[in-house]
């Protein structure tokens, strides 16, 4: 209102000013037209070219946008068909939400129809077309995506390798997987469906690589990437069972953290025993044990060798007077001595252990020692005892 009464203001201001100055110009102006004299003041002539060029300008602007028009209309249908348009693909992706998958692929073919964002609607037609598993359909509008790939190539990659890995086609999910990566995509997202593709294709060292990954990102918690990392670990030597380079280059490979898992170490070792390791082994579970005990790593511990048994014993023993009551450890101990043909001491162990927890295992070490003694009643008497416990 402020403004408006501004303007009137000021439209009446020049309008007092005109007039006034108008009364102190005399001056006139003679038209001749032969046979025509047409006499008039200069103020009037003025006036009336002030009304010709405002009458001239208005019937031009009229004329302009007379011609104008027809272009007008067509944008503005253009744009209304657009709106139209991104409506439908809206509620594709609402009613696909809804899981209303038939109507979100009905409106999203809707969508594509009316011609606005096509690739990102035949992409929704698709999603729909694939959890109602009508995959002809799927395909049919994945190809179609392609055509119209400017702006949605990644987001196509990324639905042809989450449809590829809930098929088990995990070989075409690693081809689209890696076109991403090759673009330069290596967000939370793909990194989650490659680590889907590296599990089933097997590949444990790319499974290891992309879950420490997803670890150091805070997608996975330390909880959900161990048991990931573990089996992966594990599988890498399980291939390379019997080559003991590439067992030492795996072993290395894994973070000292990793290597205090508990669960990796009783899978891990027997491998590396298997292979003729006498040193990572050893090492590992006293590490680990000295960080915090566990009876299975324990009695796992005699089964490995070493060049020092010597040393393996002075630390078996040292962790004895620490938990004197582990049956576990006293077995080690046992397995130890009989290795060092230290039989008294390794009998001793061995009687102790079952005192604490009568096992199979236990049993059978005390009736071959026994036997090989010249102990044959008392052999029979543990190998019948080894038999009912493992009965």
């Amino acid at each position: 209102m402020l403004k408006a009464l501004i303007w009137l203001l000021a439209l009446f201001a020049a309008a007092v000013g005109i007039t006034l100055a108008s009364r102190y110009n005399d001056a006139y102006v003679l038209l001749v037209w032969p046979p025509w004299r047409v006499q008039m003041s200069a103020n009037l002539l003025l006036l009336a070219l002030l009304m010709g060029f405002v009458a001239i300008y208005a019937l031009s602007d009229v004329v302009v946008q007379t011609v104008r028009l027809p272009g007008r209309v067509k944008q503005w249908r253009e744009e209304k068909r657009r709106e139209h348009a991104q409506r439908l693909l809206a509620d594709a992706q609402r009613l696909y939400l809804e899981g209303r998958y038939g109507q979100s692929m009905r409106h999203a073919e809707s969508a594509v129809e009316a011609g606005a964002a096509q690739g990102l609607a035949a992409l929704q037609a698709a999603r729909a077309a694939q959890a109602m598993r009508d995959y002809e359909r799927r395909d049919r509008w994945l190809e179609f995506a392609r055509e119209h790939d400017k702006d949605v190539r990644m987001a196509r990659l990324m639905l042809e390798a989450e449809f590829a890995i809930a098929e088990r086609r995990f070989e075409d999910a690693a081809v689209s997987l890696d076109q991403l990566r090759a673009a330069g995509h290596r967000h939370i997202a793909v990194m989650r469906l490659a680590l889907q593709a590296e599990q089933a294709r097997g590949r444990w060292d790319e499974v290891a690589r992309i879950a420490r990954q997803l670890r150091k990102v805070q997608a996975l918690s330390p909880e959900q990437a161990a048991p990931l990392i573990r089996r992966a670990n594990i599988e890498q030597l399980r291939e390379a069972e019997g080559e003991l380079e590439q067992m030492q280059r795996i072993w290395n490979s894994i973070s000292a953290d990793e290597r205090h898992d508990t669960g990796l170490l009783l899978r891990a070792v027997p491998y590396l025993i298997a292979s003729g390791d006498l040193i990572l082994g050893v090492s590992a579970i006293e590490a680990a044990l000295d960080k915090e005990w566990e009876p299975e790593l324990a009695v796992l511990y005699g089964r490995c060798r070493t060049l020092d048994l010597h040393r393996q014993l002075v630390t078996a023993e040292a962790w004895l007077r620490q938990h004197p009551d582990d049956a576990g450890l006293l077995l080690t101990l046992a397995r130890l001595c009989l290795r060092g043909q230290l039989w008294g001491k390794a009998q001793s162990y061995l009687e102790a252990s079952l005192s604490i927890m009568p096992t199979r295992t236990a049993h059978l070490e005390l009736a071959k020692l026994s036997e090989s003694l010249g102990q044959t009643s008392e052999a029979q008497t543990h190998y019948k005892a080894a038999a009912e416990l493992g009965a």
